[in-house]
């Protein structure tokens, strides 16, 4: 059976001494026996712990006292200390065994033996009696069972609502953490069995109040910053900026010792202050630290608390236990031993783990592992909870996407990150000729709308070879062969070598969209195809470069319009078209990119004949591509020689009554860009080409499917990993919404070093597999609780 001591020191003081009361009894029962004594005076112990207290704060040790840095302690400050605290263990003992005080040692060695379990309180308002070293007295020593907690003169029971619960209830505040670390705290209470923990971390003041108020709380935890003002009142520091008294949560707090808060936990410096002002409100029992106490030490007090505690040891022999350990540091940390100490309410009996949990003392002791143990263990659970986790959301995600499901999100993410990459310069190799609305009234045109007459452009044609293009591109149909009247024009068409026409070579077997042959003048050879590849959702992403024409097509050229103008640009400095073993098309030490059915966010395309990606060349409009004239100007002599001299020049209807527009990534999204014209069209196609070949401006490019299926892995292993170190869902999110912003700002940063890579998919595999590690966390909670209510049952 536990016994009881009470040591009832009254008023008095170290000059005058101290009148004491020791009462003896069991555990739960009236005491049994009172004795009387006194403490003679003894005004040098205030002197020896002032001495042996500016010592300790001389060691040099970062603490939880306050967020700034301490100087490093040497040997010669370390001797100071443990001098300071010999002299003051000798002259405490020398007190204790002073003549007035004879009669309470006698009954205390008549009554207790040493194999006795006793609880120890030291009832006093004195604060420097709260603050002695009372373990070191050789009346405690010799008792290996007992522990001595303080506690002041006043006390009350609080009646506490009873709750039906199977787990025990803790309320963990991280305050300030700055230059602590108090995620090993975090991490020791994270392993508990049997145990819900609640975390805020670094709250605010409304944010603690709600918690206190809003359910019934077994433990209240604190680590961090605190300290004890001069007055003895305490403080703790719940943030960076704010730092609370007990009196600012008083009505919190009873309501929360009403709830049945049985333990508080200042795991943080200087607590007496704390527990006093506690005391005041009658929570059942507090563990604080005397003086400002080192990281480490706090770490390692309460992990070996929380073991011997939660594994089914009494209350005050864990806390003996947890304290004793700390031995083994005060080679580095001097009096570490010291620090820890309960602060009881004499009228509540001190809890088990097993009273508190609802379970049996031996499903405890059987399930809980030393936290260094279990710390293993779990860390292997979870590693395997996230990579299984991770793997299965990859592969859904993955499987998903080549399936085609994620394609139209991914090339609508591919737009808005291509509308924000930096503006490009005009391309100087390139001039547009424009045939616009105004154009069509020109007394050439013949009142020829939509196109041009043969009269208008045999003379821009004469216009333009005057000034030495070196080609010229006609992105206009012309099915009829030219005016008998114009013979200069169709010899024009028929021998020179840098004119080239355009053709369509769509699928004759379709009705909507029939071929349109070439003009009859010009070969085969300087025949240029205008179709293009236009995806489901309508936007033009893609450029076809080459491709086998249906036999049946009234147009058979194999390349497109304006692969055959770079050639014929490239061709003049000898770069010539080839192609490589792999199928692939090379132009002097460029490779073309090819795009294949499964590339990047394509996944259910058309990919026949050469396609790549259209990199389109970002400016303020898309049309800024080529300097542009119109058919006026050059008929007017408008245009300088050196505006076309060795240029490509091309020529299309801009006149929005023709319609030949298509949409881009630019003509999406709010305040986004028009249409761009089919003749700017070819022009960015053009620049793509001799950009890549003589400016090494990057092709867009994709991972290879290996390289994007890791990437996405990646982000997945990531969201797993953000869930277990946040298990506060509101932090979670914020940490998923800032990770999401990273994704995307790297997906923007290798787009503009024209690489392509996974956005949708894998923010859609960040967030799928954190919700996958949630969700399995609450199932296995309730799965641990229903296993925990059968046994208690």
């Amino acid at each position: 059976m536990t016994k009881l001591v009470v040591l009832k020191v009254g008023e008095g003081s170290f000059e005058q001494g101290f009148p004491v009361t020791m009462q003896i009894g069991e555990e739960g029962d009236s005491p049994a026996i009172q004795t009387l004594g006194k403490l003679p005076p003894a005004p040098e112990i205030p002197q020896y712990y002032n001495r042996w207290q500016s010592a300790y704060l001389c060691l040099g040790w970062s603490t939880r006292l306050e967020a700034k840095p301490i100087q490093v302690t040497n040997v010669s400050v370390i001797d100071d200390c443990w001098h300071a605290v010999q002299v003051l263990r000798n002259r405490l003992n020398s007190w204790l065994h002073s003549e007035s005080f004879r009669s309470i040692r006698e009954k205390w060695l008549e009554k207790l033996l040493p194999s006795d379990e006793m609880r120890v309180i030291l009832q006093t308002e004195d604060l420097l009696l709260q603050r002695l070293p009372w373990h070191f007295c050789d009346l405690f020593e010799r008792y290996p069972k007992a522990e001595i907690a303080l506690s002041g003169p006043a006390y009350e029971r609080v009646k506490q609502v009873s709750q039906l619960k199977n787990k025990v209830a803790i309320l963990a505040i991280l305050g300030d953490s700055t230059g602590i670390d108090t995620q090993a705290d975090r991490a020791l209470l994270e392993q508990l069995p049997g145990a819900t923990v609640q975390f805020l971390v670094e709250p605010q003041r409304q944010e603690l109040n709600n918690q206190l108020w809003s359910q019934g709380w077994d433990i209240l935890f604190f680590a961090g910053h605190s300290s004890s003002l001069a007055n003895g009142d305490g403080r703790i520091y719940i943030n960076q900026t704010d730092s609370l008294s007990i009196g600012d949560l008083k009505y919190a707090l009873k309501t929360a010792v009403a709830h049945g808060l049985k333990l508080a936990i200042f795991n943080s410096c200087e607590g007496l202050g704390l527990a006093r002002e506690l005391a005041n409100l009658y929570i059942p029992q507090v563990i604080v630290m005397r003086e400002p106490v080192p990281d480490k030490v706090a770490q390692e007090f309460l992990k070996n608390f929380l073991s011997t505690f939660a594994g089914g040891q009494p209350f005050y022999l864990s806390v003996r236990e947890a304290r004793e350990r700390l031995q083994g540091l005060e080679d580095q940390y001097p009096c570490a031993s010291w620090l820890p100490v309960i602060y009881q309410n004499p009228a509540e009996t001190p809890p088990l783990w097993t009273a508190l949990s609802n379970q049996l003392a031996v499903d405890n002791s059987r399930n809980y592992q030393h936290p260094r143990r279990s710390l293993k263990k779990i860390g292997l659970q979870r590693l395997r909870t996230i990579l299984l986790t991770s793997m299965v959301a990859t592969s859904v995600i993955w499987g998903v996407r080549y399936l085609g499901a994620l394609q139209p999100l991914e090339l609508k993410a591919f737009d808005q990150l291509m509308r924000l990459r930096s503006h490009e310069a005009t391309d100087p190799r390139l001039l547009v000729v424009a045939i616009t609305e105004e154009d069509f009234k020109l007394p050439e045109q013949k009142n020829r709308t939509g196109s041009l007459s043969d009269l208008a452009l045999a003379k821009l044609l004469e216009k333009l070879e005057q000034y030495q293009p070196r080609a010229i591109g006609l992105d206009i149909y012309r099915e009829d062969a030219v005016n008998p009247q114009l013979q200069n024009l169709a010899k024009y068409m028929q021998q020179s070598d840098r004119f080239i026409a355009v053709c369509k070579i769509s699928d004759p077997t379709a009705s909507e969209d029939p071929s349109v042959a070439p003009p009859p003048e010009v070969p085969e050879a300087r025949q240029g195809f205008s179709d293009v590849v236009i995806d489901p959702d309508g936007i033009l992403r893609r450029y076809l470069v080459s491709v086998n024409p249906h036999p049946a097509s009234a147009c058979s050229a194999p390349y497109a319009f304006s692969t055959q103008l770079a050639f014929r640009y490239l061709a003049a400095e000898g770069i010539f078209p080839q192609w490589t073993p792999e199928g692939q098309l090379q132009l002097g030490d460029v490779v073309l990119p090819r795009l294949h059915s499964h590339t990047g966010g394509y996944q259910t395309i058309d990919a026949a004949g050469f396609q790549m990606l259209l990199n389109y060349q970002s400016s303020r409009s898309p049309e800024n591509i080529a300097n542009r004239v119109t058919l006026t100007d050059v008929l007017r002599n408008r245009v300088k020689p050196d505006d076309v001299k060795n240029r490509i020049v091309l020529i299309g209807v801009t006149a929005p009554s023709v319609g030949d527009y298509f949409a881009t990534p630019y003509s999406t999204g709010r305040g986004a860009y028009q249409k761009m014209a089919g003749v700017f069209v070819h022009a960015q196609m053009v620049s793509q080409i001799l950009s890549a070949v003589k400016n090494q401006r990057p092709l867009l490019w994709v991972l290879p499917q290996w390289g994007e299926l890791l990437w996405i892995w990646g982000w997945s292993i990531l969201g797993s990993l953000l869930a277990w170190r946040y298990r506060s869902i509101l932090h979670l999110e914020l940490a998923l919404a800032i990770t999401v912003l990273v994704l995307y700002a790297l997906c923007f940063v290798f787009l503009s070093q024209s690489c392509w890579v996974p956005l949708v998919p894998s923010g859609l595999a960040l967030v799928a597999t954190s919700a996958g590690v949630v969700l399995q966390d609450a199932s296995q909670k309730q799965e641990q609780s229903k296993k925990l209510y059968s046994r208690s049952s």
